[in-house]
């Protein structure tokens, strides 16, 4: 396992200008990137075919494509890794030939989902640590890339993951910090803009000109239909688990999110600093990682191995019930008929 400094092997611009550009925004599950792609979306940029529907969790919806993060998780697993490993940061390459067949997957299932769509619009969190394989995919489609890249404090996402997955704080931030490291460290020669979700939800006028600025380009449609949709969109309520001063309280942990979010929250008000301080702390999290990440990754791809076929089991329950449902209806209109019959001879 070794750290990335620049931009990975494999993770291929196209070449010239391309005709068709996707927005991608990166970061961490929990930490704004749903707002931000609805954002996107009413400016003008295209959401997938089939869209995650909201929940509990986030009524207002994810607008991930769950057909790609269905993909997204397979292709983690067979690099040993799973979206909640806090290891899943540097990327696993597989060999060539199975990569190839992944690659070609996520083509085929890209096109399905976009279409011809000028600027399609891709939001996965588990796109953020998959980047150099979904750059190849990109690259191959012959699609530019603008990023857009959310920073929340990390303890407002351990909160919402606290509530979700039942996460404790310290596995909350430390993928919190593998996320946003592979968001920066994947990006560095791609037009991106740091967000700040606090921001957006106060001011997002500003942060879209941010937006803008960093891209060197307008957002594809913001019209004023969309800037009055936008300010219905991003209501209040949007703002949850604020953070506070408490990552010193998560150890080691804690700290290295500290270092982390110190120089997002710099990116996302003015000039991005150096990327020194980001390459020291994913240095630390690749020693961490050798002393115990051949403990730490089997399990979690284990554990998503297994979630992925209770998901599937439940959704074919489903099928079934629907099924069993409609056979009832038929019997019994089946009986009615009969009684009707037997009434008349």
């Amino acid at each position: 396992m070794t750290t990335t400094k620049a931009a990975p092997k494999g993770a291929r611009p196209a070449a010239g200008t391309p005709e068709r550009t996707a927005y991608l925004v990166l970061g961490m599950h929990r930490s704004g990137t749903s707002a931000v792609t609805q954002v996107l979306a009413l400016a003008g940029a295209s959401l997938p075919e089939n869209v995650m529907s909201g929940d509990e969790h986030n009524a207002k919806g994810y607008f991930e494509p769950w057909k790609i993060a269905i993909l997204n998780d397979g292709r983690l697993r067979a690099g040993g890794a799973a979206w909640d490993d806090i290891f899943a940061f540097p990327h696993r390459p597989l060999a060539a030939k199975p990569e190839r067949e992944w690659l070609n997957r996520a083509e085929t299932l890209f096109e399905e989902e976009y279409g011809e769509a000028r600027y399609p619009l891709l939001k996965d969190p588990r796109v953020t640590v998959l980047m150099p394989f979904w750059r190849t995919v990109l690259a191959d489609l012959e699609i530019g890339a603008r990023c857009v890249i959310p920073v929340r404090h990390p303890l407002a996402v351990a909160g919402s993951l606290a509530r979700r997955n039942g996460f404790a704080p310290e596995k909350s931030v430390l993928l919190w910090s593998a996320y946003m490291l592979a968001a920066e460290a994947y990006t560095r020669d791609l037009p991106r803009a740091f967000v700040s979700y606090d921001g957006l939800l106060g001011d997002w006028r500003g942060e879209v000109a941010r937006i803008e600025a960093a891209h060197g380009a307008p957002l594809p449609k913001m019209t004023d239909a969309a800037a009055k949709a936008i300010d219905r969109f991003l209501s209040p309520e949007l703002r949850h688990n604020a953070g506070d001063a408490g990552l010193k309280d998560l150890g080691w942990a804690g700290a290295l999110a500290g270092q982390v979010l110190d120089w997002f929250e710099a990116a996302a008000t003015g000039p991005a600093p150096s990327a020194r301080t980001l390459d020291k702390a994913a240095a630390e999290l690749d020693r961490r990682a050798r002393d115990v990440g051949v403990l730490v990754s089997p399990v979690t791809r284990d554990l998503d191995a297994a979630r992925a076929e209770v998901l599937d089991l439940r959704q074919r329950l489903d099928f079934l019930q629907v099924e069993v449902e409609a056979l009832r209806r038929e019997c019994a209109r089946a009986s009615v008929s009969l009684d009707s019959i037997l009434a008349d001879g």
